[in-house]
């Protein structure tokens, strides 16, 4: 059997390695040390440092580093050489040559999860997906609506759903979703992450653990979801794989897909 796909991705900042031991520890499905967004540029060489101290074959973390391009990726991508590096996410990914650039860096067998989070990165979200080396892609939803001048969730729906395409097309587990700013709110966690569900994602960032168990169940199916599937694919089975009906609806070979892949998620 393969691995099972993250669900939650926990971000935690490069420059406080206090929290480090406690996010290996939190129950998220992967880990992030964040080089990025989350560490001032006057910490980025500390947060480096932290990280490539910590970093053990023992514990594997995803690490973010700086955008390709910026004054600290070429050190960050070198971190990314040593042992524990579970993947590396690239933020605001454009092209597939600034992925190739990962690639040389970090060795080819290190998974890429890039970030479509501008105008650019998603026009060029297909070749991306299709890069050597990238595991899954992530939609980066606060860049991505300045960059578009989207002030709204509503207006980006069109977009997480190109990505959710994107993915499908290229062979790709589905994408995961833009963090959820909130972490105190747990229920509007919980139904971000049913949203995003619904569109077709697979998993979701994290910036705090509170958001971990919410996000997991988001993603994880109901008793209703278990029960049907299991209705679903008893009657299949008494029609020998042809055509059927259930509760006055047809069951046919997409329905008794859907319910296969609910069980299948039951049991990851």
């Amino acid at each position: 059997m393969p691995p099972p796909v993250p669900r939650s991705y926990l971000f935690v900042p490069g420059h406080r390695p206090d929290r480090f031991d406690k996010a290996a520890a939190s129950g998220a499905d992967a880990v992030i040390l964040d080089l990025e967004d989350a560490v001032a540029p006057d910490d980025k060489g500390a947060a480096r440092e932290h990280v490539a101290r910590w970093l053990s074959a023992e514990r594997a973390v995803i690490v973010r580093v700086n955008a390709y391009g910026t004054p600290w990726f070429q050190e960050d991508v070198r971190v990314c050489r040593r042992p524990g590096i579970r993947g590396v996410m690239l933020p605001k990914a454009e092209r597939p040559e600034q992925l190739e650039a990962v690639r040389a860096a970090v060795g080819a067998a290190t998974p890429l999860l890039p970030i479509v989070e501008t105008a650019s990165g998603l026009w060029q979200a297909e070749p991306l997906a299709r890069a050597p080396g990238v595991a899954r892609l992530v939609f980066g939803a606060l860049d991505l609506g300045l960059d578009l001048r989207v002030s709204s969730e509503e207006g980006l729906v069109p977009f997480r759903v190109q990505v959710v395409l994107v993915s499908r097309v290229a062979g790709l587990p589905p994408p995961v979703d833009a963090p959820t700013t909130s972490f105190t709110d747990l229920d509007r966690v919980r139904e971000e992450a049913l949203r995003a569900r619904r569109l077709g994602f697979g998993g979701k960032l994290c910036i705090h653990p509170a958001q971990i168990s919410p996000v997991h169940a988001a993603f994880a199916p109901t008793e209703e979801e278990v029960v049907w599937a299991r209705r679903v694919l008893a009657a299949e089975a008494a029609a020998s794989g042809g055509a059927t009906s259930l509760d006055g609806q047809m069951v046919d070979r997409p329905v008794a897909e859907r319910a296969r892949a609910i069980l299948a998620a039951l049991d990851s």
